[in-house]
């Protein structure tokens, strides 16, 4: 839908007078050279770069893009960037308030603007996730035709939520979440610029490193935080934002906690050891500690899967296929939606029964291989598939247990030196008891322990 007089007199208002703006807004890149990260989509002769006019024209004009990204992480800001650098004309609507009406509106408009006055029209179009099916559809033509360019920004994975025709005429750029230090030079740019807050308050390390957290790689978080932290401290008469302003203001308490220091192996120890003590609710407490310190969730994720083999083996065998699980989605959704994938493996792991037999039968193992304790493997057991393995006598007098009636044969399978071992002393906890039955069981039937 094409700006009307009033929505055109207000963005003229705010440029003049942008001190009544939000300072998330205030701080909008002016240019791609001032656009925190995402350096990635900003080389010369990138699809954007071609938007705003830097290169390409005519029949090689810039195509169709869809930005893929988490929120906060530029999707807005690029199209901004786009609309005052470009001299195209330019045209914004929403995937929430729009619909099939609107899309055609601004497609009409542009097939006069381009016949009448040779004025190319770049459609920025929020959301596009939400859209139907139709509703993406009635894009189409003026995608295909280049009536207008299409910039289409979505948070969700356009392969499941964008049509196929609509993607395969567009080029589908992905934007990287911000990083702490994308974020910080944001944040310190925002105190000092005159767009900003012009050096009027001071942030400390301590509180900076707060925010830092608080805002999770979203830019418009931290900025957003940060005006009010600001505010607060100047109707305080504060020259500096302190760490207690910053948590009353955003209401979120600064966790103590180093994700490179001690902190970091300590509360993570405490995850694991209160999971193992089948303590469901410390192991949340300490799973709650890190995800709000913005701890890297594949690390949670992954201390999760040593300790369903660990801490409960076969006592649970379906708590490994969980655990893997919870790893897979934290890998797709990340924050802050991982953090419920977390606390139901979490949950699921403290509550299982446990067993460290797994862990201790291999660590026998293990030991005995160190010492030396190997020998070579039984002859019957040796390949013998080659020319020439009968006459070494490999494979000969090998039973076949599937020829017999119980599918077990009594015969050798360890190295002499090895052949009374036994490194698997299943407890009788969960799902293990049946584990303990079974090995008892073909212990017997192999001939090494009595009936």
């Amino acid at each position: 839908m094409e700006p009307d007089l009033f929505t055109a007199a207000a963005e003229e208002r705010q440029e003049k007078d942008p001190a009544g703006s939000p300072l998330a807004v205030r701080m909008r890149p002016r240019t791609l050279d001032e656009v925190v990260g995402q350096q990635h989509l900003l080389k010369p002769g990138s699809p954007l770069r071609r938007l705003v006019g830097e290169s390409g024209g005519g029949p090689a004009g810039p195509s169709s893009v869809i930005l893929w990204g988490p929120p906060g992480t530029g999707k807005t800001t690029l199209a901004y960037v786009v609309s005052k650098a470009t001299n195209k004309r330019f045209v914004e609507l929403s995937a929430i308030t729009a619909g099939v009406k609107e899309v055609r509106a601004v497609i009409d408009g542009a097939r006069r603007a381009t016949g009448g006055f040779g004025k190319e029209t770049v459609l920025f179009l929020d959301e596009i996730h939400r859209f139907s099916k139709a509703q993406q559809d009635s894009l189409l033509p003026a995608v295909e035709n280049r009536w207008v360019t299409l910039i289409a920004a979505t948070t969700e994975n356009p392969y499941f939520s964008v049509i196929s025709p609509l993607l395969s005429r567009s080029l589908l750029l992905t934007l990287e979440p911000l990083t702490d230090d994308d974020v910080r030079g944001l944040i310190r740019r925002a105190l000092s610029d005159e767009r900003g807050l012009k050096d009027a308050v001071a942030l400390p390390e301590d509180t900076e490193a707060h925010l830092l957290r608080i805002a999770g790689g979203d830019a418009r978080r931290a900025l957003t935080a940060l005006e009010a932290a600001a505010g607060a401290a100047l109707d305080q008469g504060e020259t500096e934002i302190s760490l207690q302003t910053l948590e009353q203001t955003v209401d979120r308490a600064a966790v103590k906690y180093d994700r490179d220091g001690d902190q970091h192996y300590d509360v993570a120890s405490a995850l694991i050891k209160s999971i193992r003590g089948s303590d469901v609710d410390a192991a949340l407490h300490y799973l709650a500690r890190m995800v709000e310190a913005g701890e890297d969730p594949r690390f949670i994720a992954r201390r999760l899967m040593i300790s369903a083999s660990e801490d409960i083996g076969l006592a649970d065998p379906n708590a490994l296929p969980i655990a893997v699980a919870a790893a897979q989605a934290v890998a797709m959704i990340g924050f802050p939606e991982a953090a419920l994938t977390l606390s139901h493996a979490t949950i699921a792991l403290a509550l299982a029964p446990k067993s460290n037999s797994a862990t201790t039968a291999i660590g026998a193992a293990l030991d005995d291989v160190r010492k030396g304790l190997a020998g070579p493997v039984p002859p019957h057991l040796r390949d013998g598939h080659y020319k020439g393995a009968a006459k070494l006598g490999h494979a000969q007098g090998y039973v076949y247990p599937h020829d017999l009636a119980e599918g077990i044969a009594e015969q050798q399978y360890a190295p002499d030196a090895l052949k009374d071992r036994e490194y698997y002393t299943p407890t009788r906890h969960g799902a293990e008891a049946r584990y303990a039955d079974a090995v008892e069981w073909t212990r017997k039937h192999l001939g090494r322990r009595r009936s």
